[in-house]
């Protein structure tokens, strides 16, 4: 015969008290449910302190889980390729086509290693090539022990890249979904040696953001 253990639990949320009975299954559900509750309850905000790095290949979420990762933290949010637009004056497909992609890669690295050298605590999420060029993700991994490489799978990826190709300056010219995938899949076989030494490898296809947050503060504990 089969038993199904169980247990009465109490808690308190927005200033009501609540008991039931829960099984095994149940618990771990409303467990999940309550940490993504808790990224968007503004009186759970959790003190942490340290630099968080985000990185992955475009489309894989870094700017969204990042902001809500910082806000979760009550941390300041840093997208590089944001900072690297206001400190040039210019956009990163605007860079990249007037200047070129060695000197993009210069300003790059420039900005990333300025913002790793600052004080503080904050989320920094980078480019999807910042990691891969001159000596970043060196840097990176002495700066903190907290980065995490967002790893959704290339069909997940070709699926969000297609219908935003032409806003992105490396995959502007594809013209199929199948050329996609192809492209994505060499892109990320190239890069994989520096994403993989991120501390925290997250291999997920979840649409919701709020998911990915959540499995970020689990494992940091």
């Amino acid at each position: 015969m089969l038993y199904q253990l169980s247990y009465q639990i109490a808690f308190w949320f927005n200033g009501c008290k609540y008991s039931r009975i829960y099984t095994i299954i149940q618990s771990l559900n409303s467990l999940k449910f309550a940490m993504l509750l808790m990224i968007d309850e503004p009186h759970n905000i959790v003190k942490f302190k340290g630099l968080i790095v985000l990185i992955g290949y475009m489309g894989c979420g870094k700017s969204t889980v990042g902001r809500l990762l910082a806000k979760h933290f009550d941390l300041p949010f840093i997208d590089l390729d944001h900072h690297i637009e206001t400190e040039l004056g210019s956009s990163v497909p605007e860079i990249f086509n007037q200047k070129g992609a060695i000197y993009f890669r210069k300003e790059e690295h420039r900005c990333l290693t300025k913002i790793l050298n600052s004080e503080g605590s904050f989320v920094l999420s980078l480019g999807g090539g910042a990691p891969c060029y001159h000596d970043n993700m060196e840097i990176i991994k002495k700066a903190t022990p907290h980065t995490f490489y967002l790893a959704p799978s290339v069909a997940e990826l070709s699926t969000r890249l297609f219908d935003k190709r032409s806003k992105r300056p490396l995959i502007a010219h594809i013209v199929s979904k199948e050329e996609m995938s192809e492209f994505i899949a060499k892109h990320i076989f190239e890069r994989s040696p520096y994403y993989e030494q991120a501390t925290h490898v997250l291999r997920v296809d979840a649409n919701d953001p709020k998911e990915m947050v959540a499995a970020i503060i689990k494992k940091l504990g």
